[in-house]
């Protein structure tokens, strides 16, 4: 029982929980499939930045932060960004699944990566229990939409200071779906509900689940919004430190082998791959737990940032961003 305490807590994620805020529903109209992107760039980006636009007039690349899934080793997310922020480097748009959806969410809003450690470190249990029983779950996702919307002000995703994209899986046909438009919060609780957990979560009649089953590190969807430099972050557990002595076990190592093998393809794709070294799956309520993973966040970006110069000097960047080395903070 213990074990499986543990590992339900663990796939909450660096989740929120919180105060019940009103919200109008996503529309389905909003909701973008990756095959529509070169078709209409238009619907993709509705009222937000032309991409293509920014990059003539400035002459400078666009830059992606990609955040992708990956339970409680969210975290490390957060210490990603606080390098990268360090360093002046703030990306045009962020595209998120799962963990990365909660944290990217949060981010696009204007948060800081300080704002950002604050809420982690002051997460309590209590914030993300709602536990409703249900033929297809046990835990309702309310508590994570109501929070997101919270601390996002109610702001909806096409006017967040930052684009945010938010990556689900329509659970009848399994397709990849990138929210851009609407309730940021309920397109985050779409994109963390782990089938046979979570509830899945009904937009406009259709069940969405997590992201993570299709794409968990969303290399692609930021290459195909046109990004010219794509740092991706993957959380993802590997196989080879997971423990497989029990049924629970056995059931994570699954999931981490799919998973690792769909992220293999699309990390390819991207410039920049970090990725902290998490052996230990810490409790998502372990103050400790957090310190230690957001520090490998910070340890394995830092560890990149000869890459991203390299990178940026590739494409000759010069809008500003002048990369400095210093020691990662504690």
């Amino acid at each position: 029982m213990k074990s499986r305490s543990i590992l339900i807590a663990s796939v909450i994620l660096a989740i929120t929980g919180c105060q019940s805020v009103p919200s109008k529903p996503l529309n389905a109209q909003h909701i973008t499939e990756i095959p529509k992107y070169n078709a209409a760039p238009a619907q993709v980006s509705a009222n937000r930045i032309d991409f293509n636009k920014v990059k003539k007039q400035e002459k400078r690349p666009i830059v992606a932060l990609v955040l992708g899934s990956g339970g409680a080793r969210g975290y490390a997310h957060i210490g990603a960004i606080q390098v990268l922020e360090q360093q002046g480097i703030k990306p045009d748009f962020i595209v998120g699944t799962s963990a990365g959806s909660i944290v990217g969410s949060l981010y696009a809003s204007g948060k800081n990566a300080a704002e950002l450690r604050k809420i982690a470190l002051d997460l309590k249990a209590n914030d993300v229990r709602d536990i409703r029983l249900d033929m297809k779950g046990f835990f309702d996702g309310k508590k994570v939409e109501d929070f997101i919307n919270q601390q996002v002000e109610d702001v909806p995703l096409e006017l967040l200071k930052t684009p945010m994209y938010v990556v689900a899986t329509e659970l009848k046909d399994g397709k990849k779906v990138v929210f851009n438009y609407g309730n940021t919060g309920q397109a985050v609780r779409a994109s963390v509900s782990i089938p046979s957990m979570f509830i899945p979560t009904i937009i406009e009649k259709t069940e969405y689940v997590d992201g993570g089953l299709v794409s968990p590190v969303p290399v692609d969807v930021a290459r195909e919004l046109g990004a010219d430099i794509i740092i991706a972050v993957d959380i993802l557990a590997r196989p080879i430190h997971t423990e497989t002595s029990n049924v629970w076990g056995l059931f994570n190592q699954n999931i981490n082998i799919m998973q690792n093998r769909l992220a293999q393809e699309e990390l390819k794709r991207a410039d920049i791959v970090i990725q902290p070294d998490l052996r230990e799956k810490a409790h998502i309520f372990d103050v400790k737990g957090r310190e230690a993973t957001m520090q490998a966040g910070e340890e394995a970006t830092f560890e990149k940032l000869s890459d991203i110069s390299r990178v940026y000097a590739q494409h000759k960047y010069s809008s500003g961003h002048n990369i400095h080395y210093m020691a990662a903070q504690d």
